[in-house]
């Protein structure tokens, strides 16, 4: 029994334990349960053998129920069978769960318990998710931190395969799946020693085999239905003994002790909390501070949930308990009470224990439970009739359910611990950074390391809090720091963002990247700042992280210069030893990208070291006085809801923030007012060399470069350092190019592109030099008046003068995504309504509270709706039928009106004219418009006209778009975008096709080429990539188009145009980089990604158009000219590529033959159907 001690988080803790037990893991990506099945299927690929001498099996299927249709398959072949899942998808798991239990199987279902999308989505932790599923029969078992993920992970395969019955096996989403814990591991001779291997036999010898066939799945009657679900009793009476006989084995291993249900606190306990999950953890903290003051509390911790077993129940429980406050993390709207607190309450009626019982729920969504609500419970519970139904951690200012917290100034760290915390920006490089932090302290020495990262919705450019802790004995706390000894700060621009130094504890330590100098700092740090780094003689340093990446050739990549600077002032661990773990580390990490990328981090470990400048905090910064800030008229939505959630001060929102807006309907056009300013060098616009087509603001990811048209008198009224052309094609107007500095992502794909022959009319400049042209935009956007388009609006230049209705979104910097909604916004934004599959798109098209989709002059915009992740097609086609319905009685009322000779003659031609071309895009703004103003002018008091009137949101012909990723329309939601193209109405669906589950982290979809490394395919895909298109086609009556933007934006617009007017169903697959797909000259090309992708042959672009069927025209275009660039060096150009021949190297090549002989094959079919083979 060798201990041997590692740092992971719980889902690596998930995934070593069932590798173990499992023959055959069925799986669907889901966060934040899909690196359980990662690990899984890297372990495998790297050859690791089960207790069965085998490598697990790992298969992706097309969704969650198609993921447990094969559990369930498979354990009636034999396999042992695992899956791992969250939220909406387990969800999905349910009927089959009632089948695997029924039927008796083995199954584990390992879940990171997620919230469940309501009134909005929402990827972190809570319960609703698995309490959704207690019905099912599965047995259900919790844990409350990683290293018991470890252990009783072990007890949910055991005894699931000892009892028969499946089970559930869940802990914490993010709070403890991600949570990376220093643990002790369990040996797998251990676990073998003590796996019933008999049982193991009986499994496999009861499956399904035709040398002596069964009959199972049998359609039953009311004669025996019932009694045959009876049948099962025992079995489930069994499992409580099985699962204590189980917990006790694992005792023998490890040395610690588990029952059904734990009891932590005063042996003479009269106060008692019960709950599941991580927030024991916090509740024992809060419970041995209170019984260190003389105070009588206690902790009962629920393991095994299903079945619940009332003997095991009051075992341990004192008999001395006279309140009791049940927790639930769950929400059922309606219910006399949350699960728990019923199972208790009932368990307490034939009891001879009647202490008063409450429920409350806390923790929802995955918000952080402090000790600070956890006392407040325990408060609450003296009183003489506690509160049932309260709330923790928020203020319930309208149906008065919250407890205030209490006790909120006592630090619960331990001593000897020291506790960091680092603000960061997504991709910066800080959490991996801290990742490499934990794992080298973790695993290089004898402390204890702990570490969470916080993260808003946004993608690669959103804020990161990583919250680390390191210490010499065990650290048991699941909740955010809010006391720090160090803060670090990568970004300076955040400095009068966020309240960075809050909880840092007098004479503890901040570092700041910046390019500040001391003078600077004098003027730019806010004056709060300067008082609380004065006033708590705080050890203030800087590093100029930035600018040493850049001198060294590592661009923005500045993490390792901020990591050694932390080494060095935190003093963890000598600063000597330190710097050789962490250059061992560079050598695992970067060592096969050559010695010079090594010798490069390892230049930025010794800069960063000697960098770090000491501030000498001048003593007149105690009476630093706040500036008068500019009050900016805003609406109220901003300043009351979307500035408190942007500063990180959502959590003090009450809830009667949100009066009026219970749907979870939030206000268009909000990212407008964000100016977050992320970017380091953002374009400068170098009129002379300007040829004013506008290419660089078709392809911005995020509308931040724009075209301006201009009066002379709108040109005189202009700031100062606004320059103007004269307009090319638009007489007597001038032309200037707009950047917004403050809404740049910096990922300079516009200067890449530029073609002026002269020299860039775009030049990449540190941001600090153009924040004084930010009132350029601002006046060119909001002060120049709307003019009609002087240039066709479906050509790339003409394009541009339209107003992009989607802007300034979270996306990560270079996106090959949002180009195309941007575009299609352009085009048809005034009449759009977007289903959006769940996804990246979702995510940077509508995270809380920034809204990119936005209006135009006139108020009009995209009306957009997500529904679910596998739903999108049908929801899609829900909101056209809907619409076409209430059009359809609209045109029956215009009909009436025409024969009953309402109005005047104009008023009844305008309604047959409308009438006739009602499903017509073009002009229908323009004729909705005539109409409406006639009505207006002549309804007077006539029933029908004013009902007509009354309808006049509906006179425009609805552009319908369905929007999602390749891992909905190939994968999850192929099924229903199949029947959706069917059904011959006229829907337009774009996929942002990236090859990989992007929004999960990078899986494998059937999207995804051969010889692409993704998860779930870390050895390479082995099958080609599905022509979505091609299978689309078959119909005949869909128009289908491939474009990619970077390769011909004229075919991408036209494409686009095409298929909105055509009157039936269309599919754009758009190719997408994406950061996934780790593209070696950086996202700032992406859009030259794009170009050499087609210019290769491993993307092709093709029209096909249905109206040309029968004509002399050919209905299929193939737009891209043959292959010219290499192939194989395109591939070896992306990481998902280049890495299989490090890690695979005898099977790469044959794998990247089979990629190219795929895409020479597609292509062929392309060339026979254009007829130019």
């Amino acid at each position: 029994m060798t201990k041997t001690m590692k740092t992971m988080d719980g889902n690596t803790a998930a995934a070593y334990i069932s590798y173990a037990f499992t023959d055959v893991a069925a799986i669907y990506p889901i966060t934040p349960s899909s690196p359980m099945a990662e690990h899984v299927d890297e372990m495998a690929a790297k050859g690791k053998k089960n207790l069965f001498g085998q490598k697990v099996r790992v298969i992706e299927l097309q969704s969650e129920g198609g993921a447990a249709g094969a559990v369930h398959g498979s354990l009636q072949a034999g396999a042992l069978t695992t899956t791992y899942t969250a939220s909406q998808g387990m969800l999905l798991m349910v009927p089959n769960m009632y089948k695997v239990a029924g039927e008796l199987l083995p199954a584990v279902f390992h879940v990171s318990a997620r919230a469940l999308a309501a009134s909005s989505l929402n990827i972190f932790g809570d319960h609703q998710d698995v309490m959704a599923a207690r019905q099912t029969g599965c047995a259900m078992l919790a844990e409350t931190s990683v290293q018991q993920v470890m252990d009783l992970g072990a007890v949910a395969h055991l005894v699931a395969i000892k009892g028969k019955v499946p089970f559930i096996n869940f802990f914490d989403g993010f709070r403890t799946s991600h949570e990376i814990q220093k643990i002790e591991t369990i040996d797998y001779a251990d676990l073998g020693k003590i796996l019933d291997w008999d049982a193991v036999e009986a499994f496999r010898h009861n499956a399904l085999n035709p040398d002596h066939p069964v009959i199972r799945g049998t359609a039953q009657n009311p004669d025996i239905y019932f009694q045959e679900r009876e049948a099962v009793n025992s079995y489930y009476d069994a499992i409580p003994a099985l699962v204590e006989d189980a917990m006790a084995e694992i005792k023998k291993i490890t040395g610690r002790e588990y029952h059904l249900f734990d009891y932590h606190g005063a042996p003479d306990a009269e106060r008692l909390i019960v709950a599941m999950g991580s927030v024991c953890e916090t509740a024992k903290e809060a419970a041995d501070y209170l019984n260190a003051q003389g105070e009588k509390v206690g902790v009962l911790s629920v393991h095994l949930y299903r079945p619940f077993s009332i003997e095991h129940f009051f075992k341990y429980l004192p008999k001395t308990i006279k309140k009791v406050a049940v927790l639930d993390r769950t929400k059922e709207p309606g219910s006399l009470g949350e699960p728990l607190y019923l199972d208790v309450r009932a368990a307490h009626y034939s009891s001879e224990q009647h202490p008063g019982i409450v429920g409350g729920r806390y923790g929802l969504g995955g918000k952080d439970v402090t000790p600070d609500q956890l006392f407040a419970v325990f408060e609450e519970l003296k009183a003489a009739a506690p509160k049932n139904g309260f709330t923790l951690g928020i203020e319930d200012d309208v149906t008065g359910t919250s407890l205030a917290p209490r006790h909120s100034e006592v630090d619960m760290t331990p001593e000897g611990t020291t506790a960091c915390k680092f603000w960061g920006l997504g991709s910066d490089g800080t959490v991996g950074a801290n990742k490499s932090a934990i794992k080298i302290i973790g695993d290089k020495t004898d402390m204890y390391a702990q570490a969470y990262f916080a993260y808003d919705s946004k993608k690669s450019g959103g804020i990161t809090m990583s919250h680390l802790r390191f210490g010499k004995s065990p650290i048991n706390s699941p909740y955010l720091i809010n006391q720090a000894d160090f803060i670090s700060c990568s970004q300076e621009s955040y400095v009068d963002k966020y309240d960075l130094l809050a909880g840092l504890k007098k004479g503890g330590t901040f570092l700041l990247n910046t390019t500040w100098s001391e003078e600077d700092l004098n003027t730019k740090l806010p004056a709060s700042m300067k008082r609380y780094l004065a006033e708590n003689e705080i050890n203030f340093y800087t590093v100029n992280a930035v600018q040493i990446a850049q001198d060294l050739g590592l661009g923005g990549r500045f993490n390792m210069v901020m990591q050694s600077a932390f080494f060095k002032l935190a003093n963890i661990i000598p600063i000597d030893t330190a710097v050789g773990y962490l250059k061992d580390a560079v050598v695992t990490s970067y060592g096969k990208k050559g010695q010079n990328i090594v010798d490069m981090n390892n230049g930025a470990i010794d800069k960063g070291i000697e960098a770090v400048h000491k501030v000498a905090v001048p003593a007149d910064w105690k009476n630093a006085a706040d500036t008068a800030a500019e009050e900016e008229a805003v609406p109220e939505f901003i300043s009351k809801i979307q500035n408190v959630m942007n500063r990180q001060e959502g959590d003090r929102l009450p809830v009667s923030a949100f009066k009026g807006m219970e749907d979870g309907t939030f206000p268009a056009g909000t990212a407008a007012y964000e100016k977050r300013g992320i970017a380091i060098k953002v374009p400068e616009w170098q009129s002379e060399n300007c040829i004013q087509c506008n290419q660089c603001s078709y392809v911005c990811p995020h509308a931040a470069i724009r075209p301006v048209l201009t009066t002379d008198e709108e040109k005189a009224k202009a700031p100062a350092t606004m320059e103007f052309k004269p307009a090319i094609g638009a007489k007597g107007l001038n032309y200037t190019m707009t950047i917004s500095a403050l809404d740049c992502a910096g990922c300079g794909n516009c200067a890449q592109i530029c073609p002026a022959p002269k020299g860039k009319a775009l030049i990449m400049k540190p941001i600090a030099s153009q924040r004084a042209n930010q009132p350029n935009f601002d006046y060119g956007v909001h002060h120049v008046a709307t003019k009609a388009n002087p240039m066709n609006k479906k050509t790339v230049k003409g394009s541009q003068f339209e107003k992009p209705l989607f802007e300034f979104s979270g996306a990560c910097a270079g996106c090959g995504e949002t180009p195309y909604a941007k575009l299609i916004t352009q085009l048809f934004g005034d009449r759009m309504m977007i289903a959006n599959a769940t996804g990246c798109s979702s995510i940077w098209g509508a995270s809380a509270p920034a809204m990119p989709y936005t209006t135009n002059a006139e108020g009009r915009g995209p009306a957009w709706a997500n529904s679910l992740f596998e739903d999108n097609a049908e929801f899609g086609f829900g909101m056209f039928l809907g619409t076409k319905a209430v059009r359809e009685a609209v045109a029956t009322d215009a009909a009436a009106a025409i024969v009953a000779g309402k109005g005047s003659d104009e008023l009844r031609a305008a309604l047959a004219d409308w009438q006739e071309h009602m499903d017509a895009g073009e002009g229908s703004r323009e004729r909705a418009d005539k109409l409406t103003a006639l009505l207006e002018a002549e309804k007077g008091s006539d029933e029908l006209l004013n009902k007509l009137y009354a309808n006049k949101d509906f006179f425009v012909k609805r552009s319908q778009w369905i929007f999602g990723g390749d891992g909905w329309a190939y994968d999850i939601g192929y099924g229903g975008l199949d029947h959706v193209l069917a059904s011959g109405e006229d829907v337009n669906v774009f996929v942002f096709d990236t090859e990989v589950y992007s929004n999960t982290g990078g899986q494998s979809s059937k999207s995804t080429p051969a010889a692409a490394i993704a998860q779930f395919a870390a050895a390479g895909k082995r099958t080609k990539k599905k022509d979505l298109g091609m299978m689309a086609m078959s119909y005949g009556y869909v128009y289908v188009a491939q474009i990619a933007m970077g390769a011909d934006k004229n075919q991408t617009l036209k494409a686009i145009a095409e298929a909105e007017a055509y009157p039936g169903p269309s599919l754009i697959i758009a190719y997408a980089p994406c950061i996934n797909h780790g593209i070696r000259a950086g996202m700032g090309k992406s859009q030259l990604e794009a170009q050499r992708a087609v210019e290769t042959g491993y993307w092709a672009n093709y029209r096909y158009n249905p109206e040309l069927v029968g004509t002399e025209k050919n209905p299929f275009s193939l737009d891209s000219k043959d292959p010219s660039g290499d192939f194989q060096e395109f591939l070896q150009g992306e990481v998902r590529y280049a890495s299989l021949k490090r890690s695979f190297p005898d099977e790469a090549d044959e794998l990247y033959k089979k990629t190219e002989a795929d895409a020479q094959a597609r292509l062929a079919g392309y060339k026979k159907l254009a007829g130019r083979e």
